[in-house]
């Protein structure tokens, strides 16, 4: 027994015990589902630019600020699914999640075309993006939550970058897929019904793991709560009266996490078609190698910040985010395919980095109770500006500057603002 030093009650005394490998596994692999289903729409951007908006000259500006627009939607689900998670427990928001996710991208699907309706199928897939930022939301939160909750102290770095493994390994899955389609189908017919391909298929994967996800077991440290009787009653509350530092260290990480990655990666299929440098479908295998680099970075930065910790591996990821992405994009811009891949290589190593290290310690500034919230207020609030909007000022600027370099520089700045951030933060990794 100890003394709860909120209330002065004595709670009883819990042991922490790790979750097993299966509730484990199906928690990260779900993650694959979700960032498929999500990230699909970038992949496909030029594509969906010409069946829903009409392929006119700024139809991808368009497509990219739909993305943009639904991605504000992602706050308001993490805070909806964190209160959820955070008073009812992580499983079920889990289920909540992936049942709304499910219902969106089978409704994607099925949506008339713009050559049917006109305008009206750009407003009807806008709203369904809408539907799945809001999903996305309370989805990536809560199973880095759950991994973290759920791993040993001496593990959890390498146990939560999972969660950005899987990720990538949704975004590597939406990428080859867009590029089997691309390739395989003539330009009338992927127009005409190819593109509802890889929207069925992800329709399909996330039925099956809303069914895997029955069977998981609750995080131990909700269980604790429960036992302790701390859950909060109004986790909103809690977490804004006492722990306003934490959301704004963990909307840092989050933000320079998102613009690597959503500039850094997910942009650059547009980017190298826009620029001439290579058609649709070599700028989709482009983007397949860069996700097996992510996947190949994650576990090392993760289990490299469970030895010399979490605050050391984020002050060396930002002097690189400083340093590599502007020369970066200008090597992709040139029109070079082999100086266009080394530049895809490295911000994808970059983006990998940060989003392996990221997951952990934004998920650590925060206890147990009020959790999923404070990383509603802080990480989520941030990808929606950092990572949402990010894409679409980027191709504003290319166009507008005609400088190749603009995305990069971009990110560069978002970490010249960060770097201060992380250089006061406080050591999270639990002491070994």
């Amino acid at each position: 027994m100890k003394a709860d030093p909120g209330t002065g009650s004595v709670a009883p005394a819990f042991e922490h015990k790790p979750l097993s490998r299966r509730s484990m596994a199906i928690a990260a692999f779900s993650t694959i589902v979700e960032w498929y289903d999500f990230t699909l729409y970038l992949y496909l951007a030029t594509v969906l630019s010409r069946v829903f908006f009409g392929g006119g000259a700024n139809s991808l500006s368009i497509t990219l600020g739909g993305f943009a627009v639904a991605y504000l939607m992602r706050p308001l689900g993490a805070a909806a699914f964190g209160h959820v998670g955070d008073r009812y427990g992580r499983r079920r928001m889990m289920l909540l999640s992936m049942a709304l996710m499910t219902a969106a991208m089978l409704a994607t699907a099925a949506l008339p075309t713009h050559a049917a309706i006109g305008a009206g199928a750009g407003w009807l897939l806008l709203a369904l993006r809408c539907v799945m930022a809001f999903s996305v939301g309370g989805e990536y939160t809560g199973v880095v939550a759950y991994l973290m909750e759920g791993a040993s102290r001496r593990r959890r770095g390498l146990v939560t970058s999972a969660a950005a493994a899987a990720s990538e390994l949704g975004g590597l899955l939406a990428a080859g897929i867009s590029a089997l389609v691309v390739n395989a189908l003539a330009p009338a017919m992927l127009d005409e019904w190819g593109w509802r391909i890889p929207f069925l298929f992800g329709a399909v994967l996330a039925g099956a793991v809303l069914l895997a996800r029955a069977t998981l077991e609750e995080s131990p440290d909700f269980e604790r709560q429960v036992i302790q009787q701390s859950v909060p009653d109004r986790p909103l509350r809690q977490v804004l009266s006492g722990h306003r530092p934490a959301i704004a260290r963990g909307f840092a990480i989050s933000a320079l996490g998102s613009i690597t990655y959503y500039v850094g990666i997910t942009y650059v299929p547009a980017f190298v078609t826009e620029s001439g440098v290579m058609p649709e479908s070599q700028a989709l295998w482009l983007s397949t190698a860069a996700a097996f680099m992510v996947i190949f970075v994650t576990p090392f930065v993760g289990a490299l910040s469970d030895r010399v910790g979490r605050r050391t591996v984020l002050l060396c990821v930002g002097v690189l985010s400083v340093l590599v992405p502007a020369a970066a994009f200008a090597a992709m811009g040139e029109g070079s395919y082999g100086a266009a891949l080394i530049g895809a290589l490295l911000l994808a190593s970059l983006g990998g980095a940060v989003s392996a290290v990221g997951a952990v310690a934004t998920a650590e500034q925060f206890p147990g109770e009020g959790r999923l919230t404070g990383l509603a207020l802080g990480a989520t609030a941030a990808t929606a500006v950092f990572g949402g909007l990010a894409p679409l000022v980027a191709q504003l600027l290319v166009e507008a500057t005609g400088w190749q370099a603009v995305p990069g520089v971009m990110i560069a700045v978002v970490a010249i603002f960060v770097l201060p951030v992380f250089v006061l933060m406080p050591e999270t990794r639990p002491r070994r």
